[in-house]
């Protein structure tokens, strides 16, 4: 049968395939079969309808190849569809020694249970790899990566100029065992596409495991078994993941057998990468293991592009990686020590006179200082409002003036790129330059007006020097505003290590602004939204205690108008905002919730007139309102009265 027939017969062999593994019978929900949930109580079943096993707990939805896959431990969908139609019996064109016609075999093989990867008997490459080795030379593929004939020597790397890859497909690769009854294979062609690059053979997926267990310094955990070997090549100790999607396959090692060292998390330094990061760092996290997010390759994607571009500078930002565990033991050290009471009792009595100088942050905004007792204090400040009143604007400014006054802020933007972030503030800084010099307003430029670089032909002389002097006036306090982007890739658990990395880096303590809560990455993938809200609200409070510095979280309003006045109800769809924030600020157009309030003639004027509602004040009077008029084509509040 052709490949589209073989398909869909497939598919519809998944409740034999299930019940030759003692599954499925009589309906009857079994554990899960993601590798990657605890299934405590069987919440997996199987659905006739769809030809598919779905978990109501974790959401896994699986076909026979998905199963195959996960049973065999195979990843290439080549390797899959042929181990699929070898279970089944079938000859399908394209698959299996030769092209076979488009029909059943006469008498089909029985469906047995598929075993773990780990019970299915073992091939033994040695005599393969021997050979592949002796053919090593033929081949200047390993140098080309940066990596030595040592390096080489030490992983048994081989060499095949007939490598089969499946579909009548030869090539010229690399040989990487990973264990005697497994490899990679590498195609050594330039112009191989991402398809045609690596296949796999038997064994499990992950390279250079032994590492965790023998090393006595920290590992690092790559994700190509070549960028292993390239942290080996600079004198590292490194696992390699084999790929992304590997992540629940080491998560389950780690957990059966902990690392005896902590693990820094060097992923690609790409999006698929960053995103398998999180994933990992929110696994081990669960697990208690110690573990620190790095990035020794700079500008360059992967640990094998850094040592090219840079050998030296590769194996410094290795030892830096380093050099954060041993400084994590040294601080765990002395903060040990300083748990006696003894240590802390002369700041105890010092403390009570030093209170009356308790650091506070002035916003740059009289008004709002004045209602916050003189600034922002340590403490969890959330500002939430309506769409396009302007939230981020304003807390970018508030960012950008306490940056002017010599404070360091990280803002975490998980909507904005931070390009978009820095023309908003050159921007602004346009408008403030044409007022002072009495220019008109013309004169100054929009967000898009900064970026757009074809526009700047038709700017005069005028305009192009105020974009000069703000730039400059930017260039004055840039140095001190941090900025990290990301789209649902960037947790709590990652801006904690953030100001973790800021403060052992500069020694000062930033103010922190994340925009918006409610698409920080979750906590976890089966809690609902406000349980997810709830968690990060609680853990950035956490957090402003824990390092006694301000942190600013802005919040969406999902049921709410321009007509009424903003209230705390509109913060309900999170408990903890309410309870857990120390101050509430809520942004509306002014004179929301009067009689006779036009919401549309309010917000067509220019400026727009915006009021702050001081909502709760854990340590002052509620009820303030702050009015502002709102620049929205420039990107700037200015306070008013």
């Amino acid at each position: 049968m052709d490949k589209n027939e073989a398909r869909r017969y497939a598919k519809e062999r998944l409740e034999e395939y299930l019940a030759a593994k003692g599954l499925g019978a009589n309906r009857k929900p079994f554990h899960c079969l993601n590798p990657e949930h605890p299934d405590k109580n069987p919440s997996m079943s199987f659905d006739r309808r769809r030809r598919k096993v779905h978990c109501f707990s974790c959401g896994a939805d699986y076909d026979i190849f998905d199963l195959v896959g996960l049973d065999y431990g195979l990843t290439d969908t080549a390797e899959i569809f042929q181990k699929t139609y070898e279970i089944l019996g079938l000859e399908v064109e394209g698959f299996g020694p030769r092209e076979f016609s488009a029909k059943l075999r006469t008498k089909a093989a029985p469906i047995k249970a598929a075993p773990p990867a780990s019970a299915e008997p073992e091939k033994d490459y040695t005599s393969y790899f021997k050979k592949a080795q002796k053919n090593l030379g033929q081949t200047g593929y390993p140098s080309l990566r940066g990596l030595s004939a040592p390096t080489a020597a030490h992983f048994g790397l081989g060499f095949d100029p007939k490598f089969k890859a499946g579909n009548d497909e030869t090539w010229e690769a690399l040989i990487i065992p990973t264990g005697s009854g497994s490899f990679t294979a590498r195609n050594t062609s330039a112009e191989a596409d991402k398809t045609r690059r690596v296949r796999k053979r038997g064994g499990g997926p992950l390279f250079n495991t032994e590492v965790l267990w023998s090393s006595e310094r920290p590992v690092f955990v790559a994700e190509g078994e070549i960028d292993a070997m390239c942290f080996h090549e600079a004198k590292a100790y490194a696992v390699a993941l084999g790929s992304t999607a590997n992540v629940g396959a080491f998560l389950k090692l780690a957990e059966s057998r902990p690392p005896g060292q902590p693990l820094l998390l060097a992923l690609d330094n790409d999006d698929e990468g960053r995103k398998a990061s999180e994933k990992l760092a929110l696994g081990l996290t669960e697990l208690g293991l110690k573990f620190y997010q790095v990035n020794p390759y700079g500008d360059s994607k992967d640990a094998g592009e850094a040592l090219l571009r840079d050998p030296d500078n590769f194996r410094d930002e290795i030892e830096a990686a380093e050099g954060l565990e041993k400084a994590a033991r040294e601080a765990e050290r002395k903060a040990y020590f300083e748990t006696s009471a003894a240590y802390h009792l002369s700041a105890f009595k010092n403390g009570i006179a030093d209170s009356v100088n308790t650091r506070h942050i002035p916003t740059g905004f009289a008004g709002l200082d004045s209602a916050l007792d003189g600034g922002l204090f340590e403490g969890l400040y959330i500002m939430g409002g309506i769409s396009s009143l302007g939230k981020t604007s304003l807390a970018l400014q508030l960012s950008d003036q306490m940056a002017q006054g010599g404070e360091d802020v990280l803002i975490f933007s998980l909507e904005m790129a931070r390009t978009e972030l820095m023309a908003k503030s050159v921007s602004r800084l346009t408008l403030l330059i044409a007022l002072d010099n009495r220019e008109s307003v013309a004169c100054a430029k929009t967000a898009r007006g900064i970026t757009c670089g074809s526009r700047y032909g038709r700017y005069s002389v005028t305009e192009k020097l105020i974009i000069d002097q703000a730039m400059e006036r930017y260039e004055d306090f840039a140095h001190r505003v941090f900025i990290s982007e990301g789209v649902g890739d960037i947790g709590v658990s990652r801006i904690r290590r953030e100001v973790e990395k800021h403060f052992f880096f500069t020694g000062r303590r930033p103010v922190v602004l994340v925009d918006y809560l409610q698409i920080l990455a979750p906590h976890s993938d089966r809690a609902t939204d406000k349980q997810n809200t709830d968690k990060a609200v609680i853990e950035l409070k956490r957090l402003s205690r824990d390092y006694k510095i301000p942190v600013i979280g802005l919040s969406s309003f999902n049921r709410a108008n321009y007509r009424e006045a903003v209230t705390m109800e509109a913060f309900k769809e999170s408990g903890a905002i309410e309870y857990s924030s120390d101050v509430l600020i809520g942004l509306q157009l002014k004179g929301a919730g009067e009689k006779d309030f036009d919401a549309l003639a309010a917000k067509d004027k220019t400026p727009r007139e915006v009021e702050l509602v001081i909502l709760k004040n854990r340590h002052g009077a509620a009820g303030k309102k702050i009015a502002f008029e709102y620049y929205s084509m420039f990107n700037y509040f200015r306070e008013q009265g």
